[in-house]
């Protein structure tokens, strides 16, 4: 099969274009510019920025399969640039990206759990309302974005990722902190943590590709933790004493608007792809940080 990915050189997409050169499929990677020990054999890039119109679009064109990645990295304090790199990065480059869809084709488009806002302990599946945050806001547009490509014919899936469990991103912050010693619950620690193994969610992309599955899929392991049980787990998982705890107000002085997003949380349930019948690898916590630690 023929994909075409945004995204692609980071964390999640990486390891994605990895597996599906790995099963022999031809892969185009959008990219602005990839260095030499980031290129993966077998894959084509294509130099282009998404939040332009370009000569990149001819290209989406010799896809089956659009899988869209691309978003600025949301882990920081939010400035209003950085709100504003936020927000065009997932709705600009999605913008762009359907323009170039024909009819036939399939979009796999990546959103996030923060589409719920934080909702304590209320459960969450994919026909819960949004919250108002500015996350949030920004989920709903991009998805908003993403679904126009329906008008065109193209088969649209909208996966909301909770946090994506690899080598690399939150695990490659936190692993070395609990290393030290200076591992330590967050703000509450009731907050509820939505997570899934970066296997499971390449396996579920080919889910929603082989069956043509379309709509909105939470993108999680059906067991999600609170805050203070992932650092149980954690603690467990690198043997070492989870001693710490980082107060909320801390948060604030460091993230500013962003520790909402940390001290709060979503509930969320794969209630749709439970009900399609998809059978995750990884649905336990204790077992999934085992199995990725291993690669650290």
């Amino acid at each position: 099969m023929q994909y075409f990915i945004t995204g692609g050189t980071g964390f999640i997409g990486g390891y994605i274009v990895k597996k599906l050169i790995e099963e022999d499929n031809e892969v185009v990677v959008l990219t602005r510019e990839v260095s030499d020990s980031r290129k993966v054999e077998g894959v084509e890039y294509v130099k282009g920025n998404p939040l332009k119109k370009g000569e990149w679009q001819k290209k989406v064109k010799d896809a089956e399969t659009v899988i869209n990645l691309a978003g600025y990295p949301i882990f920081l304090r939010w400035t209003d640039e950085r709100k504003r790199k936020i927000y065009e990065s997932r709705v600009l480059t999605t913008r762009n990206l359907v323009e170039a869809l024909d009819d036939g084709m399939h979009l796999l488009n990546a959103s996030a759990v923060g589409y719920y806002g934080s909702r304590g302990d209320e459960i969450l599946n994919e026909l819960s309302q949004p919250g108002n945050d500015f996350l949030a806001r920004v989920t709903a547009d991009w998805e908003n974005e993403a679904l126009k490509a329906e008008e065109k014919g193209v088969k649209v899936s909208i996966c909301r990722f909770g946090t994506v469990l690899g080598n690399g991103g939150i695990l490659k912050m936190l692993y070395p902190l609990f290393r030290w010693y200076m591992g330590g619950e967050i703000g509450s620690g009731r907050q509820w943590f939505s997570w899934i193994h970066i296997e499971d969610l390449y396996m579920v992309f080919r889910f929603l590709i082989e069956n043509e599955l379309e709509g909105i899929f939470n993108c999680t392991s059906p067991n999600p933790v609170t805050n203070s049980e992932f650092t149980g787990f954690l603690s467990k998982a690198v043997k070492r004493p989870a001693i710490f705890r980082i107060p909320s107000s801390i948060l604030r002085l460091i993230f500013g608007e962003f520790a909402d997003v940390i001290t709060g949380g979503q509930r969320a349930i794969p209630e749709r792809l439970i009900d399609e019948g998809f059978e995750f690898l990884y649905p336990n916590i204790e077992e999934a940080l085992g199995d990725v630690l291993r690669t650290f």
